[in-house]
């Protein structure tokens, strides 16, 4: 999996998740990734710096900071903008709770059981760390994560 710092052409930056750099490039050439902000296909890898791990062991070491790009001038409406696709998160995961079983920590071991077919299917959402979700894409399960809003952790 490889993380991309990207940029629409309205200036709006966002980060994604892909499979490797070919999966990216044939995203978006098939015009899939697109600014969750404006909704353009217009998007650029922007500049940012690799994650280095510390000492022998990698998955202990605290995540090395990643480059921000330079915060952009803002038009008042960018402001309604935002509070309105926070509010399309929040409707997007209240859905997922509500129509989903939650099956907190054993999501990773419920997903694969799933995938190869040991149990029936069925919506599920929990925890996984990211070395457990990295694991899950690798063996081609289609795990999608839920958005954590700001006022979640408040």
């Amino acid at each position: 999996m490889i993380r991309y710092a990207l940029r629409c052409a309205r200036g709006h930056a966002f980060e994604s998740w892909f499979q490797n750099s070919g999966a990216y490039d044939s995203q978006r050439r098939r015009k899939l990734v697109t600014c969750p902000v404006c909704d353009s296909a217009e998007v650029e890898k922007a500049l940012m710096a690799p994650q280095v791990g510390r000492g022998s062991r990698r998955e202990a070491a605290a995540p090395v900071p990643q480059a921000e790009a330079p915060p952009q001038p803002q038009a008042p409406l960018m402001t309604g903008e935002a509070g309105e696709l926070r509010a399309k998160l929040r409707e997007l995961r209240d859905f997922v709770k509500k129509n989903a079983d939650d099956v907190g920590e054993r999501f990773p071991a419920e997903a694969r059981k799933m995938h190869y077919g040991d149990i029936e299917h069925r919506a599920i959402y929990g925890k996984a760390s990211s070395h457990e979700a990295r694991e899950l894409v690798e063996e081609g399960i289609d795990i999608t994560p839920l958005p954590l809003l700001p006022d979640d952790t408040n």
